[in-house]
């Protein structure tokens, strides 16, 4: 069973969400809150395994809750929801540990796919927020600081987690087994000296490595 906490300041945004996860089997909300300012005392007694956080809420917003998170529950996956593509904000989702940066216009059946997906090592996002995240990348023209001695593969896969592809879809993309993509990503967090695809992404972007 999946756990699931959602973060969001409207009250009709987290009921239309809890009927969502209440009509999947192997998911359970645990929990509904307006922002973040308790988000500690709230996830201690029962920390869920996926948080559904909004970005813009009243006295504590869900990117500081990223962090308090991250900091107090590290294995707690979390993907962001908001409804414009704010290009700052992405960012610092991003670099605070997000799992996953999705719109709240995203259609439900790509939100619970994207439930799966972080709980399955992916970094979900939605497509057009994958495709501004690249955009900015190119228009900065970064150049990488360090190589951290990763091969070609094993950066051509880290493109592709920065990118929101799960293992799955990378495989697929490469045309190799998922047991492979496994392996380079092992190395990976190995060289990057992380324990996720969320530190992984978060490293690659703070160091310009891709």
């Amino acid at each position: 069973m999946i756990k699931i906490a959602i973060f969001d300041d409207h009250q009709h945004r987290r009921e239309a969400l809890k009927l969502l996860i209440g009509l999947e089997k192997e998911m359970q909300c645990v929990g509904d809150y307006e922002n973040c300012e308790d988000v500690t005392e709230h996830l201690s007694t029962n920390p869920p395994d996926v948080v559904l956080m909004d970005i813009d809420m009243p006295k504590v917003n869900g990117i500081d809750g990223v962090k308090i998170i991250k900091k107090n529950f590290p294995h707690t996956c979390i993907i962001m929801q908001t409804v414009f593509e704010d290009d700052e904000k992405i960012f610092n989702s991003i670099l605070a540990g997000a799992d996953g940066y999705m719109l709240k216009k995203t259609p439900p059946e790509k939100l619970i796919e994207g439930i799966y997906d972080v709980m399955n090592g992916g970094a979900p996002m939605t497509a057009t927020v994958a495709r501004r995240v690249l955009e900015l990348f190119q228009k900065q023209n970064y150049q990488p600081e360090e190589k951290f001695d990763l091969s070609e593969r094993e950066l051509e896969i880290l493109r592709l987690l920065v990118k929101g592809l799960s293992h799955k879809m990378i495989a697929s993309e490469l045309h190799i087994s998922i047991y492979t993509v496994n392996n380079h990503i092992k190395n990976i967090y190995q060289k990057l000296h992380v324990h996720s695809v969320s530190e992984a992404v978060s490293t690659a972007l703070q160091k310009k490595i891709v």
